[in-house]
């Protein structure tokens, strides 16, 4: 119990308490008990590096923060590679990633998914190539062949029934799917169709039969329309990754892909912060911009301490949603005018500030630089009132 009561009263965190008082437990479980001089020392590293992970009083964090990170940001490529080694599948990395999370871009130029199929499914390769037919959108052509009669103005669709064996889904579900999500479409309705399901056969006719040029426009709807699989993944690569197949993915559906049989929805990931802020929640998002950051300058062989990116992930979250370090977002919100003058359109800014008739109480550290004061961070943060001597003898004397 004396150890228990200095680990008490080293005032460690909570989480570091538990896992060393559970330590000591588990060494005297296996009969094989820490001494004094072990415990003296373990004690000691614990408490001075958690020391030393303290942060000070007063302490610019936010300019530590950002040196930390635009520094090495400096040294990063402008190029995009491939993504964990398919060939197929490119998305963003370098210093072009980093400002797209940094800006909260609503969307990464190549969005991307990574998802981790279920047991029964992450084993088996026929499984996991099913899960990604569920996944891939595949349109009409590929199920079949597709003509344009010009004689009798309509495109005939005649389905593969060998192709929908293989993908694993009926042509019934095809010929119903294909004319409901081509009308789906906002600028393309004025069509008609003729389903013939004994043959796997549909036909469209343009409702302007006199128009070649409505059937060329109905010829390319008809191919492009996507009867299986999720809008908005392009592409899908299977890979097996220590014992167990992923799916890579060109395109990201947070939503969609929860839905599908098989996905392992506790471990699946997209690189589309925004989107994972509308799913999943604010916190979810934070965590993704602190490991996106964190893969992002790793994979360019940078290390920089996660507190750092920790904190960047915070100030951008800290409302509810998901805002950008830019002028349209935490810089251009400050209350200070001339912070705000400082970052972006110094000109609009002072104008704009000097119409509504606002104050500056130069609070920050960027007004107080700019007008010659000392800046109330470290010891300029400190308040010291003297008490001098006389009054303190009269009080003495009264």
């Amino acid at each position: 119990m004396g150890r228990i009561t200095r680990i008490d009263d080293a005032r460690l965190p909570v989480r570091t308490h538990d896992q060393l008082i559970s330590l000591l437990l588990k060494k005297e479980e296996k009969g094989s008990p820490v001494t004094d001089e072990q415990f003296d020392e373990i004690l000691g590293r614990v408490v001075r590096e958690y020391q030393q992970t303290r942060v000070e009083p007063c302490e610019a964090v936010g300019i530590i923060a950002a040196q930390s990170i635009g520094e090495p940001g400096t040294q990063m490529t402008m190029r995009t590679f491939h993504y964990a080694g398919v060939a197929e599948i490119n998305v963003t990395l370098g210093l072009p990633r980093l400002i797209e999370i940094m800006d909260a871009r609503r969307e990464p130029s190549t969005p991307a998914m990574t998802i981790y199929l279920e047991e029964g499914y992450r084993e088996n390769r026929d499984r996991a190539r099913e899960v990604s037919w569920d996944v891939e959108a595949s349109p009409l052509h590929e199920f079949g062949d597709i003509t344009t009669d010009m004689e009798n103005m309509r495109v005939v669709v005649t389905l593969n029934k060998a192709v929908c064996d293989k993908r694993r889904i009926k042509p019934s579900e095809i010929l119903e799917r294909a004319p409901a999500k081509i009308r789906e479409r906002r600028h393309y309705r004025d069509f008609e169709f003729e389903v013939n399901e004994p043959e796997g056969i549909i036909r469209f006719l343009p409702k302007d039969q006199e128009s070649y040029q409505n059937l060329f426009q109905l010829v390319e709807h008809v191919r492009n329309v996507i009867v299986q699989g999720i809008d908005d993944i392009r592409r899908v690569v299977v890979r097996k990754e220590s014992g167990e197949y992923i799916l890579y993915t060109e395109g990201s559906n947070l939503k969609d892909v929860f839905e599908v049989e098989g996905v392992d929805t506790t471990r699946t990931r997209t690189n589309n912060i925004n989107e994972i802020s509308h799913i999943l929640g604010i916190e979810a998002a934070r965590n993704a911009i602190i490991y996106e950051a964190n893969h992002t300058l790793r994979e360019q062989g940078i290390n920089v301490d996660v507190r750092h990116i920790m904190l960047v992930a915070d100030m951008m979250c800290m409302e509810g949603e998901v805002k950008q370090i830019g002028r349209h977002g935490i810089a251009g919100e400050k209350e200070s005018v001339l912070s705000r003058a400082a970052f972006e359109v110094t000109v609009n800014h002072l104008l704009d500030a000097s119409i509504a008739h606002e104050h500056d109480e130069l609070c920050g550290v960027t007004e107080n630089v700019i007008v010659g004061q000392p800046i109330q961070l470290g010891t300029g943060d400190v308040r010291l009132v003297v008490k001098p001597m006389k009054q303190i003898t009269r009080s003495g004397e009264n």
